[in-house]
């Protein structure tokens, strides 16, 4: 189930900056599309009288289709952080696959997707720019969603029919395994998990998920981290470390430095800082 903001703020940094004219919305998708698909997510903002915002993200290791003023993208798997721009006023809605998920609607391993932005009309077809279109034009957010979950099952339906299975879904499960079990901090041990060869978990991750276990490991490792200071909680580094399965401190500081351009410790005073702003009247 689609979740809000202060409860899975996982590759949005400094969450709280999310406010006032800019709302962030979550979806849940249909059952079927749901196999393959996380959540629909919308931004929508208004800053014609604020000055531009400058959101950074550290995505989560999966494709996103987005629909925006320039029509619909197809965003691969990323492997850094980024910065979104969000100024004047504007909505964007995205499907967010699951890990693998894209696979189906793609020739070819998803490998191929990392770190690319592509028309996604070349990529789905025809039929990709009607419901585009269509999206658009619906006002409602929640609406403009749900019309993208109705484009989204008859391009599913016809690369997976109901009642068959696709083998992307086997890499979902063992990458959402890896997700949801902090405990989990190496491929073998994800294989064990998972009941399967190692070799295996590597082949179905190169073909439908797109970056390879141990990073989409070190990801989501790196998102619980920063999670436990999003909304202004103090952390334990050295035993947070620990609990991530780091060797010492230092390791999990330079990991996360890496993918979020500060260390933890300066992270945890940019979110407070974001949470006393957001807490100040306008």
């Amino acid at each position: 189930m689609a979740r809000p903001l202060d409860e899975d703020a996982r590759g949005i940094l400094t969450p709280a900056a999310i406010r006032g004219p800019v709302a962030l919305e979550r979806f849940d998708p249909s059952p079927h599309v749901g196999r393959f698909v996380d959540r629909y997510w919308a931004v929508t903002w208004d800053l014609r009288a604020h000055p531009p915002l400058h959101q950074e993200v550290l995505p989560h290791p999966v494709v996103n289709l987005v629909i925006d003023a320039d029509g619909l993208q197809l965003v691969g798997v990323a492997t850094r952080r980024g910065t979104q721009v969000l100024e004047g006023e504007g909505r964007v809605v995205a499907a967010m696959f699951r890990p693998g998920g894209f696979s189906p609607l793609v020739d070819g391993p998803v490998a191929a997707l990392v770190d690319r932005r592509l028309d996604a009309v070349e990529v789905l077809g025809p039929a990709a720019a009607g419901a585009a279109h269509e999206v658009r034009r619906t006002a409602d957010v929640g609406e403009a969603a749900a019309r993208f979950d109705d484009a989204l099952a008859a391009l599913l339906a016809a690369a997976v029919p109901r009642g068959g299975r696709h083998e992307c879904e086997d890499a979902t499960a063992i990458a959402e395994l890896a997700a949801g079990d902090r405990s989990i901090t190496r491929v073998d041990q994800l294989a064990r998990a998972a009941g399967v060869r190692v070799r295996r978990v590597q082949r179905l991750f190169a073909d439908h998920v797109g970056v390879g276990p141990k990073g989409l490991i070190r990801r989501y490792r790196l998102y619980e981290a920063a999670e436990r200071v999003a909304w202004g909680e103090p952390a334990e580094w050295a035993a947070l470390a620990a609990d991530l399965g780091y060797s010492d401190q230092a390791h999990l500081t330079r990991d996360f430095t890496a993918a979020y351009g500060r260390s933890p410790e300066r992270y945890a005073r940019d979110c407070a800082a974001a949470l006393a702003a957001a807490a100040e009247p306008s």
